[in-house]
């Protein structure tokens, strides 16, 4: 069943005031960026957002900055009105949807030196061996201007970013720039593409961003209460995996509890109906889940 329909903006400085206005008036903003054709994997980052702001804002942009010249940014799929439909079929809605039509245009003009045929060498000039130019995106082959990327050197080298080499500097780039739009409270990334994932959580550290990555502790819950219901019942054990998985998602426990569901008192083993109970703070952002487990 349809739910409110979300506010549609297209302008980036719009996007700004409205992000400003809702925190005026006290309200907090999660944010789930996309390229649209959403499924449910995004429909998932939605509601997990929902568990820690008042107003939720998802962008649909695709992001030319990702894709090489010989990758046609043409096919990608979209369905913007059917991706309309599908947020206002998420419980408690989306408040504003973020669907730019370009977030690099600021020159009709090529800039000089960029050469965009398909040899990835130019001549120095001096005689000597030739220099290496480097891939360009779709960005620089269209020549709008834009020449300023973030990188994350180190974690950007392997995997996919050997044989896409501008991909991650494309997706850091434009997490960056919507960061610096929407201006979220917190915002909340899938972690099927693992590499992009740890790319990001390092830019936001790096670059000293007031948001928080917001992480799935209900995910870490839902295996440690698969693994009680196949008869892991030690607590410990089952603290420790939630613990692991939390530290490593770069989160600082503040407590991970196992208890009676009644008493509220701690259990080594589980022979009764229980709770897990876990706080965790993303640097200034305390976050808190629970899950009951019934074995």
């Amino acid at each position: 069943m349809a739910g409110k329909e979300p506010e549609i903006i297209t302008d980036k400085n719009q996007m700004r005031k409205w992000s400003r206005a809702m925190r005026s008036q006290g309200k907090t903003i999660g944010f789930v960026p996309t390229m649209g054709y959403l499924h449910e994997g995004h429909i998932s980052l939605i509601k997990e957002a929902h568990k820690h702001t008042n107003l939720i804002v998802v962008s649909i942009y695709v992001n030319p900055g990702q894709f090489s010249p010989t990758e046609d940014l043409s096919t990608y799929p979209s369905d913007f009105h059917g991706d309309i439909q599908k947020l206002m079929a998420v419980p408690g809605g989306v408040d504003a949807v973020f669907h730019p039509h370009n977030l690099y245009d600021h020159a009709k003009s090529k800039p000089t030196g960029v050469n965009t045929n398909s040899s990835n060498y130019h001549n120095s000039g001096g005689g000597g061996e030739p220099e290496r130019k480097g891939v360009v995106s779709c960005v620089e082959e269209r020549g709008l201007g834009h020449e300023t990327w973030v990188r994350v050197e180190r974690l950007e080298k392997g995997m996919c970013g050997k044989s896409r080499p501008v991909f991650f500097r494309g997706v850091a780039t434009i997490v960056t720039k919507l960061f610096n739009i929407v201006e979220p409270d917190v915002a909340v990334f899938g972690k099927k593409d693992y590499q992009q994932w740890r790319i990001i959580q390092q830019m936001v550290r790096d670059l000293d961003f007031s948001i928080e990555v917001a992480l799935s502790i209900n995910r870490s819950l839902s295996r440690a209460k698969s693994d009680a219901e196949n008869g892991q019942i030690n607590c410990m054990e089952l603290r420790n995996s939630v613990i692991q998985a939390v530290n490593s998602a770069g989160g600082r426990i503040d407590y991970a509890e196992i208890v009676d569901q009644e008493t509220l008192e701690a259990v080594e083993e589980i022979q009764s109906p229980v709770v897990f109970c876990i706080a965790a703070w993303f640097g200034k952002v305390r976050l808190i889940d629970n899950l009951e487990i019934n074995i």
